[in-house]
């Protein structure tokens, strides 16, 4: 069974959404990335994503987009981040990497897959990537046992939302919103109708990202989503902070934050 459908059955068990971060492989350095990813979990973070950093992040934020240049230019590669996968995993919680298609695919999809695999992984959320453009990574993560997450949007039509939830595997990801990420003031109110619309088509879990930055906002979107998705929130603390020791800090407290507000959600 994949780790990320354990992890949204506990939740559900719990009568709770499921709260998942995001933290790019190799920011602000390698050693924090890994400090921060597992006080992350620690600290009630039932989902972690990866960032694969990328030259050309077109669907991220200011916030991110400057962390993974960042990470980039300190020379963070594929190895890197399925270390860090390798570190989160064995510690239990379920772990996916956040990332667009051109590393995967020059990487090579198979041989991906089974590194990722290898390293207990538990899938990718491939924001870029379309449904008529993965039969390799559909064959390639079937013959690894991956999950593969798809992204849907407030612009998308009921047969889109079809198409692309057929294809998903562990959760459905709603963007909450159209545009880049980075977080809101407040959650767009067309999120509720997109994650209904959505449970039109499957009996996946939908997670909400893009936008969610606090306790409140995250209580606020699991009130109707099965997942609470923050990631340039968990960012913006590791680039803020002072020094190794004050951002792994800083994440291990939003997360518990973040974890208040899924449970009274």
């Amino acid at each position: 069974m994949s780790t990320v459908k354990t992890a949204f059955e506990k939740a559900a068990a719990d009568k709770r959404a499921a709260l998942v971060g995001y933290l790019p492989a190799g920011f602000p350095d390698s050693q924090t990335a890994t400090r921060a990813a597992l006080a992350m979990a620690e600290a009630g973070a039932d989902v972690i994503e990866v960032g694969l950093p990328y030259s050309d992040p077109l669907m991220d934020g200011p916030v991110i987009a400057d962390a993974v240049y960042h990470s980039l230019k300190s020379g963070t590669r594929v190895k890197d981040v399925l270390d860090l996968v390798q570190a989160i995993a064995a510690k239990g919680t379920a772990t996916l990497v956040m990332t667009y298609w051109n590393p995967v695919d020059a990487y090579g999809v198979d041989a991906f897959a089974r590194d990722l695999a290898n390293a207990g992984g538990a899938g990718l959320i491939t924001p870029d990537l379309t449904p008529e453009e993965a039969a390799p990574w559909l064959a390639a993560s079937d013959s690894h046992g991956l999950d593969r997450v798809f992204l849907v949007a407030p612009s998308s039509t009921a047969q889109r939302i079809a198409e692309i939830s057929a294809v998903c595997r562990g959760f459905v990801y709603a963007v909450s919103l159209m545009g880049i990420t980075g977080t809101r003031d407040a959650v767009n109110s067309g999120a509720a109708r997109l994650v209904a619309r959505v449970r039109e088509h499957t009996s996946l879990p939908v997670a909400v990202g893009v936008g969610v930055s606090n306790r409140g906002q995250a209580a606020e979107v699991a009130g109707f989503a099965d997942g609470v998705i923050v990631g340039s929130a968990f960012v913006r603390r590791l680039a803020d902070a002072p020094g190794q020791d004050a951002a792994v800090a800083a994440v291990r407290a939003l997360t518990a934050d973040l974890a208040s507000g899924v449970r009274r959600g």
